[in-house]
């Protein structure tokens, strides 16, 4: 059996969030892909049913960038339930990294967290399809995608 996985980026992204994971993931395995970009974040839900359905991807890597408006915000809430229900209608992971425009406080912080959280993510959905038991390992020890781990509360 071969896997795929999809890659789903927008061009609302202010760095190329696609090229990233793309480069991540040849780093990191041989798994083949297929990559679909949209204009936006509310646009990732069906380009990643599209990568399953469409071009047999067994993962979809969503990749978002959420401005620092409200209605950014509420656009991300759309984003997020709709990709909770392409993964129930499909039987298929999403690993949706987005990056908010308000979690750093200069550009080249916010790009540090980007690169970092997409590279780590892409990571994950290569072991979700290959080494499940690395995550369980895992488990429970204060993992984060983007910023430093903050590690499990000890008993």
């Amino acid at each position: 059996m071969t896997l795929k996985i999809g890659i789903a980026d927008t061009t609302f992204s202010r760095i190329n969030m696609g090229k990233i994971a793309i480069d991540e993931l040849r780093k990191v395995s041989t798994i083949p892909y297929e990559r679909y970009t949209v204009p936006g974040i509310k646009d990732l839900p069906v380009a990643a049913k599209k990568l399953i359905e469409e071009k047999g991807c067994d993962l979809v890597i969503t990749l978002g960038w959420v401005g620092g408006t409200q209605k950014d915000m509420l656009s991300y809430v759309v984003l997020s339930m709709g990709l909770v229900i392409v993964q129930l209608m499909t039987n298929k992971h999403i690993i949706d990294v987005t990056i908010h425009e308000d979690e750093a406080e200069s550009e080249k912080e916010l790009l540090q967290i980007a690169e970092n959280r997409v590279r780590e993510h892409v990571r994950n959905a290569v072991d979700i399809l290959l080494n499940p038991k690395k995550l369980q390992k895992m488990a429970g020890t204060g993992q984060r995608q983007g910023f430093p781990d903050v590690g499990p509360i000890l008993k």
